[in-house]
């Protein structure tokens, strides 16, 4: 199986040796909480490129099954939105003095490795039950996974993107989606709108309290202005408006904008009525931010097994079969194809 994966990590254009300082270099991993239910652990690279998932008996099973199908998906799709997966043990591996047993695990491409801090990120699956953050509005910041019930925003795409995102072979199980605002402060909702309709969100909150969401992680090479003192909270330096664009318009950074990796777009503000019916979607607001979007499709390893048959039967007879994640994979796929089809639009 090495072989492949060797291959695969060419086709995502991986380089070898920074590949292998990254994952056994002398930086610690960083674990991360995880955001689902599946009990994995989470361990990213001190460079953030690559993420380290635990996996089940049953997910290498699935991976062993599709690799075939998913190597020839890769070859045929230069910007997949699927997960990048660069290896994988694909047996068990003894974990000494462990009561915790074999440990399984893959490699993977992070999706959010950029300069562009993710400001917001959302796990959607396109169903409604037990879809919403159990987290209070006061304690949601940039590391929150946010669900299809707390998404408050449609995405529109430049013309030419919005297309790409549809003809792409979208597929179980979610959409994990990053927003960077370009640009915002806390006292922007004191500003009057812009001539153009587009207007920015208040602060953000993050683990450390209210931040501009204008702040970016300085690409190397790259300072703020002397004498701006341009700078977030947190005394990090960030870049102006004015070298923001400079950055971002760039031709020599063109081939980093690929599909889902850092798109310029826009999100309009939604709505949701206050009937106590759970609306997937809510209602455009016309107000507009612009952001810089990253997205792509994960926790495709999970199989419709018996389990999940269980599951949907249980879950059927106290809720609205059609509400409830775990379905049948030909009706997830279409609801999934549907929801995709809501939340992107085109830009007017």
């Amino acid at each position: 199986m090495i072989p492949i994966f060797r291959t695969l990590r060419k086709l995502f254009n991986v380089d070898a040796a920074d590949y292998m300082l990254s994952i056994c270099g002398n930086d610690a991993l960083r674990e991360l909480s995880s955001p689902g239910k599946s009990g994995s652990f989470f361990y990213l690279t001190n460079d953030d490129r690559y993420m380290i998932k635990t996996i089940k008996k049953a997910e290498v099973k699935v991976l062993l099954r599709m690799l075939p199908a998913y190597y020839n998906h890769v070859r045929s799709s230069e910007n997949t939105l699927v997960t990048k997966f660069l290896w994988s043990s694909l047996r068990e591996i003894n974990r000494a003095e462990s009561e915790e047993g074999n440990v399984r695990f893959v490699i993977m491409g992070n999706l959010f490795c950029s300069e562009f801090s993710i400001h917001r990120r959302f796990d959607l699956k396109g169903s409604s039950h037990g879809r919403m953050t159990s987290k209070p509005e006061s304690e949601i910041d940039p590391t929150t996974t946010l669900k299809d019930l707390d998404l408050n925003y449609i995405f529109r795409l430049q013309k030419s993107w919005f297309p790409r995102v549809l003809q792409e072979r979208i597929m179980d199980y979610s959409l994990l989606i990053g927003l960077h605002f370009r640009e915002a402060s806390s006292r922007e909702s004191l500003t009057p709108p812009r001539t153009s309709g587009v207007r920015y969100p208040p602060g953000i909150r993050t683990p450390t309290g209210v931040q501009t969401p204008s702040g970016l992680r300085t690409p190397t090479g790259l300072h703020s202005p002397t004498g701006m003192g341009d700078e977030t909270d947190s005394g990090a330096p960030r870049l102006s408006r004015v070298d923001f664009d400079k950055l971002f318009l760039d031709p020599t950074r063109g081939a980093s904008i690929k599909l889902g990796i850092n798109m310029p777009a826009r999100v309009e503000k939604t709505v949701r009525r206050r009937d106590g019916e759970a609306q997937l979607i809510g209602e455009p607001t016309g107000v507009l931010y612009e952001v810089v979007l990253f997205f792509g499709i994960i926790d495709i390893l999970q199989d419709y097994d018996i389990s999940k048959k269980l599951e949907h039967a249980y879950k059927s007879m106290q809720y609205d079969p059609t509400s409830i994640s775990a379905v049948d994979p030909k009706q997830y796929s279409k609801r999934f194809r549907d929801f995709i089809f809501r939340v992107f639009a085109e830009d007017a």
